[in-house]
């Protein structure tokens, strides 16, 4: 559980808020349409089906001169039901920390976390177990926690390169129980929200009914909880108001008609698309308008539930439970405007995956991978991971606010730091201003932190100086970076370049090591 600074201190707020333009260059939906202009230059022009192809792909590529991303974001994603185990000892496989392009943003989610009373409590103060063993793992990789919310056994996780705090702005999170009469909290939906470089992004981690009887309850639950979790903004105040949504979770569908013989047979010689036409969820999305508008992945792994725990082995016990995908990963890109009641053209629809052509700013979402890691065994199921690109126009590429050390830097003298809002935004006297060891864990990992100035809100560009108490300067020193914290955003608006704090003068007369100074450089 994060904890802000518990100063006492007056409030005020402004009113301002604005959008840069980020630079835009490279048209890379172009040069893929202009490749595959080439591939068909010999069709015969009497050839029908290559002049579809061709008038096709000629509207697409005047669509793509308005959409020119210049950057790709990769999102790494991780959901799991854990079955109230505690985590392994190493996670380092299931976050491929060294796939190649490097991940920018981890969106882990997760079920049946342990949640009993006094167990669920202890989290709330200390961090659940889970929770620090990916903190632990990712902070190391420059990977910051931007936020998490619990429900219970749910919980969801977002990480993200320090590099790209500044520009994670508006973060909410939210939750809602279909459980036990929607009282307790062991099955429903825990969502985070933010603006990623100014587009809106949503993350829905859930947690659906179970048993192979209750497919249209999940699709209702599933419905039911996208309609109603509500955000304080006024532009996305639901999950499907913002411009990508990903859904993920222990969705429960199961494969429904076969029998366990030829599941198992089909499994073990992994013809996976014998069972396909017999998913719940597949079958759903050909009913459901709003599944429709969800894309997710071929299912080209082998069924993720349920598994005798430690092992490869599907249910052994006396109920000999059917192998099923129950744990997925979905995503949706806003779709274009429905057409009037009027307009009967069917080619106007357009899907989810295209993109809006009357969107300004755009956002291309396509999945690299989409499987399961069957080498951990701490639950009877296994996790499922999807890795993402993002192609993205930056609707904004300077921090709202620049900060810096000023001078030199040690616990021997109450050192300075100067700040700067770049530009106007709903700014606060409870912002702060927290010192960071490189490699800190979330917005709250913080050594010491300052008030912003308390009497007035900053004008633009002006220059602010104000200074940090030298008692709590780690004595030994060593790297460190300057974060800007909005209370009002909810996250870190403006980071300094990382910067080095000397040694004390008392720490090398003294000869004091990590363990002298009770754990401050630990």
């Amino acid at each position: 559980m994060d904890f802000l600074p518990d100063s006492p201190r007056g409030r005020s707020d402004s009113t301002g808020s604005s959008t840069s333009q980020g630079s835009r260059s490279k048209t890379v939906l172009r040069q893929r349409l202009s490749q595959l202009m080439t591939c068909i230059e010999d069709l015969s022009s009497d050839d029908e089906a290559g002049e579809e192809v061709s008038r096709r792909l000629d509207e697409a590529f005047q669509l793509c001169g308005r959409f020119e991303p210049t950057d790709a974001f990769r999102l790494h994603m991780v959901t799991w039901n854990v079955a109230t185990a505690e985590p392994p000892e190493d996670v380092t496989s299931l976050l491929h920390l060294d796939a190649l392009p490097l991940t920018d943003l981890y969106a882990i989610g997760l079920q049946e976390v342990r949640a009993t009373p006094v167990k669920f409590m202890s989290d709330l103060i200390w961090e659940d177990s889970w929770s620090h063993l990916f903190m632990n793992t990712l902070a190391p990789r420059g990977f910051v926690k931007v936020t998490s919310v619990r429900m219970q056994g749910l919980l969801l996780l977002i990480f993200a390169k320090q590099m790209h705090f500044p520009y994670i702005r508006n973060i909410q999170s939210t939750y809602i129980r279909t459980g036990v009469f929607g009282y307790w909290g062991n099955k429903g939906g825990v969502s985070v929200r933010f603006s990623f470089y100014g587009h809106m992004v949503c993350f829905l981690n859930c947690h659906l009914a179970a048993h192979m009887g209750n497919a249209l309850q999940r699709v209702d639950e599933l419905e039911y909880i996208l309609e109603t979790q509500e955000f304080d903004m006024f532009d996305t105040p639901h999950v499907l108001d913002h411009k990508v949504v990903f859904c993920l979770g222990d969705l429960n569908f199961r494969i429904q008609d076969h029998g366990l013989h030829f599941l198992r047979s089909s499994i073990n010689g992994g013809r996976f698309n014998l069972l396909w036409s017999k998913d719940q969820l597949i079958m759903m999305k050909k009913k459901e308008p709003f599944l429709q508008e969800f894309e997710e992945g071929p299912l080209h792994f082998q069924p993720t539930y349920k598994f005798d725990r430690k092992s490869d082995t599907y249910d052994s016990s006396g109920k000999k439970r059917k192998p099923a995908w129950t744990d997925r990963i979905l995503w949706r890109v806003k779709p274009k405007g429905l057409p009037s009641e009027d307009d009967d053209d069917e080619d106007e629809k357009t899907s989810t995956s295209t993109v809006n052509e009357e969107d300004e700013d755009p956002i291309l979402v396509t999945q690299n991978s989409y499987t399961s890691d069957m080498s951990y065994g701490v639950s009877d199921h296994k996790p499922v991971i999807a890795a993402f690109t993002m192609e993205m126009r930056k609707c904004w590429d300077t921090p709202l606010v620049s900060v810096s050390p000023l001078g030199v830097w040690s616990a021997d003298e109450n050192p300075l730091l100067t700040y700067t809002v770049l530009e106007d935004f709903m700014s606060s006297t409870w912002d702060w201003i927290a010192l960071y060891k490189v490699g800190f864990k979330s917005a709250t990992d913080y050594e010491s932190f300052s008030w912003v100035r308390e009497n007035d809100l900053p004008e633009i560009d002006e220059v602010i100086q104000i200074s940090m108490e030298k008692e709590k300067i780690p004595l030994l020193g060593g790297e460190f970076v300057l974060g800007y914290y909005s209370t009002n955003l909810q996250s870190i608006v403006g980071l300094s370049a990382d910067f080095q704090i000397k040694e004390s003068q008392r720490a090398a007369a003294e000869g004091l090591t990590p363990e002298d100074v009770n754990g401050i450089n630990k």
